[in-house]
């Protein structure tokens, strides 16, 4: 039996194919020089771009992540632990009557809600979230205002047991969801769970704030990963780069044999660049590397802080922090995705595009040149 017949390739596919992969065999120096002037630019240029475009998505996505992200998480963790240490010291201060009216509910509580207050305000101020968010903290924010209010009032009425243990038990339902604690006398009792609703129940202040910490968790994942499009560009990148390379590599074996061209000076400069090449991957895999190292720090801020371990820290200033501290916490998660950088080199990743384009610039010109020249001659020795 006879095979059926081969389909015909296409006309674009062979002049892509010739283009990209000219064949080994002769080839008319003409044809070979106008194929590499419109290849070698057009190759430079693709991996110059895609390369410069997956690199500064790597190094955005880390700055985005030390620079708003970590200081957001941290801001959000404080503030939510900072409510319940002011509630501990609010029920401790007010368990002790008439006392509170002259000693005040203590320093440690207004420490506690400013600082809360203040951390949210810097969130609003902040560029980690967008307007829906910042609509959201501004209910927080408004929130906190009604349990400093309900605060107030229970040490209004300290003389009065039942409207005393009215204002706190209002106060820490504004605070917490799911609690049934009695209010505590002594300020190194367990602190009782804060229990986080979900979706409509999401009221509270602790609500409110952790739905926006597992927001920006998911964030900082989305951020930490390799997209589709930065792993379609890389992919694109490295092809290019080998075809540019092997082209490269070709063309001045071609001038050295048919033009009699030992070393074109030209090309070779052009080729400078592509030595660069592997120190920008090697900084975005070391960068992109950082992002996800800082990932289980985010999870210490939602999961692990808490009340007792901020109180200690409080209680002796000088103690080393554990690792469910916040601040010492935060502050690692930023070293960790600051120190993915190979020295300067992250801070010139602008430097691949205009880079690539220049070296095409010069290639374009060079093999110009060599082609023009080339078909002066050929004319001159045709009419001689």
């Amino acid at each position: 039996m006879r095979r059926p017949p081969r389909p015909p390739v296409p006309r674009w596919a062979r002049v892509l194919g010739r283009l990209l992969w000219p064949p080994a065999g002769r080839v008319r120096n003409r044809a070979y020089l106008r194929d590499r002037l419109i290849a070698l630019p057009l190759l430079t240029a693709v991996a110059f771009a895609t390369l410069g475009w997956a690199y500064a998505d790597v190094r955005d996505d880390a700055d985005h992540i030390r620079t708003q992200l970590a200081p957001a998480l941290g801001d959000l963790a404080d503030a939510r632990i900072s409510l319940r240490i002011a509630q501990r010291e609010a029920e401790v201060s007010l368990d002790a009557g008439h006392a509170v009216e002259l000693s005040g509910l203590g320093p440690r509580y207004t420490a506690r809600t400013g600082a809360a207050a203040q951390d949210i305000a810097r969130l609003s101020r902040g560029g980690a979230f967008g307007p829906a968010q910042r609509q959201e903290l501004d209910v927080v924010s408004g929130l906190i205002d009604g349990y400093e209010e309900w605060i107030a009032w229970a040490r209004t009425n300290v003389a009065e047991p039942s409207l005393r243990r009215a204002g706190l038990a209002y106060a820490q339902s504004m605070l917490c969801s799911q609690t049934t604690a009695e209010p505590a006398t002594d300020r190194s009792a367990p602190y009782p769970p804060c229990g986080a609703a979900r979706g409509v129940d999401a009221t509270t202040v602790v609500d409110r704030i952790a739905a926006l910490e597992r927001e920006l968790r998911a964030r900082l994942d989305a951020r930490a990963a390799l997209g589709p499009g930065v792993l379609a560009a890389a992919a694109v990148s490295l092809t290019a780069f080998t075809l540019l390379a092997v082209g490269l590599w070709r063309t001045l074996v071609f001038l050295h044999r048919r033009m009699r061209i030992r070393v074109s000076v030209p090309l070779l400069a052009a080729a400078l660049p592509l030595l660069l090449v592997p120190w920008a991957v090697a900084d975005g895999v070391r960068s992109w590397s950082a992002q996800r190292d800082a990932v289980p720090y985010a999870e210490v801020l939602a999961d692990r802080a808490a009340p007792a371990v901020e109180v200690a820290l409080d209680r002796d200033p000088r103690a080393v922090p554990g690792p469910a501290a916040i601040r010492p916490a935060t502050a690692r998660m930023e070293r960790t995705v600051g120190r993915g950088r190979l020295g300067d080199v992250g801070a010139a990743a602008g430097w691949v595009l205009p880079v690539g384009v220049l070296a095409a610039g010069v290639l374009a010109g060079t093999l110009h040149a060599y082609r023009r020249e080339y078909l002066v001659v050929g004319r001159a020795g045709g009419a001689a």
